[in-house]
């Protein structure tokens, strides 16, 4: 059963960080380029970062230089660390795949405010 379980978010002030969490199971993880989106209410979802299975990474450039995905195929785990945050960063985070083809797990919120 293909499952995504994204972790790690939380209430955090303006310029402080989060490390997120997306274990996926049901797949062979190492093949997939995987990325992390984020949703706000009345937005559609956009992808922030991706990361290939080579390990080669991409941002948007709303994100750039202050996130930074990566990965661990031994875990099936994909990360997101997230610096600097902004208010504009809150969101419901998810993980899935590139492009994408699992069901959505149920995310992660963040919200950043003071």
């Amino acid at each position: 059963q293909v499952q995504l379980v994204e972790s790690g978010g939380g209430l955090v002030e303006p310029g402080g960080s989060l490390r997120l969490s997306c274990t996926v199971s049901g797949i062979i993880f190492s093949i997939y380029n995987m990325g992390w989106y984020r949703q706000t209410p009345g937005k559609q979802r956009e992808l922030v970062a991706e990361i290939t299975r080579g390990g080669g990474t991409n941002y948007a450039d709303s994100v750039k230089g202050r996130f930074t995905i990566s990965r661990d195929n031994a875990q099936n785990t994909v990360y997101l660390q997230m610096n600097s945050l902004k208010p504009e960063d809150t969101a419901v985070y998810y993980c899935n795949t590139i492009p994408v083809l699992l069901s959505w797990g149920q995310g992660t919120q963040v919200t950043v405010s003071s």
